[in-house]
């Protein structure tokens, strides 16, 4: 049973950066597209950047332009470096791995969820 977690959240200002890391443990991290996801309270759960097996990836509208996912297969980690944070960005934000071979924004077809890791942009 793979177990995914986050790392990396905490309070930061506005204009400030953060990097977040997801690491697999218990199993075989061979699931090729990696997200990442964002929830604010009273709010859906939103994409903001998944990577496929290739190292391929794409952005949501909260994450283009201002985040960049990484992935580091030896490691079993996938990274999302967070620029130019804004109040707005505050959310539980949680990594998630899926067995297909296609990026999608959709959330329930995700196979596994990590716990989410808080992060609070505040001055």
């Amino acid at each position: 049973q793979v177990q995914l977690v986050e790392s990396g959240g905490g309070l930061v200002q506005p204009g400030g950066s953060l990097r977040l890391s997801c690491r697999a443990s218990g199993g075989d991290f061979n699931m090729p597209v990696v997200g990442w996801f964002r929830q604010a309270p009273g709010e859906e759960r939103e994409f903001v950047a998944g990577i496929d097996g290739g190292a391929w990836s794409q952005y949501g509208s909260s994450g283009y332009g201002r985040c960049t996912i990484f992935r580091d297969n030896a490691k079993d980690t996938v990274d999302l470096q967070m620029n130019s944070l804004e109040p707005e960005d505050t959310a539980v934000y949680y990594c998630a791995a899926r067995s297909g071979q296609n990026i999608v924004s959709t959330v329930r077809v995700y196979d596994y969820w990590g716990q989410g890791t808080q992060v609070t942009v505040s001055s």
